[in-house]
């Protein structure tokens, strides 16, 4: 962000925001059931589901479809009005692969 690119901020918002949907515990089994109104949870934090623990092969896995949708996207981007929003989709898709490749360099993290 203090480097102000905007398609490393892009890229690594969507793809934080794809690692939390991954983290969601899926829906049937949070499912509400029904029972008395007295065995019902109280208190704060009381209707909060627990969320899955990804491994690191779990985080690669996000982070590899998010670079691959942004490729396949930008790929599908073939006529000249779309060619600003094509490049950026691959911008974004070259950021994402440079953590996947062991880029994590001070470059990439923006410090």
């Amino acid at each position: 962000m203090r480097a102000r690119d905007k398609a490393a901020v892009s890229a690594l918002r969507s793809t934080l925001a794809a690692l939390d949907n991954a983290e969601a515990v899926p829906l049937a089994d949070t499912a509400p059931r029904a029972g008395a109104l007295e065995a019902s949870p109280v208190g704060a934090g009381a209707t909060e589901a627990a969320r899955r623990e990804l491994s690191e092969r779990d985080v690669l896995h996000v982070v590899r479809a998010e670079a691959d949708e942004r490729l396949a996207a930008a790929d599908h981007l073939t006529t000249p009005a779309h060619a600003d929003r094509a490049a950026r989709l691959r911008a974004e898709a070259a950021v994402l692969l440079r953590f996947l490749d062991g880029g994590t360099d001070e470059d990439a993290l923006g410090t």
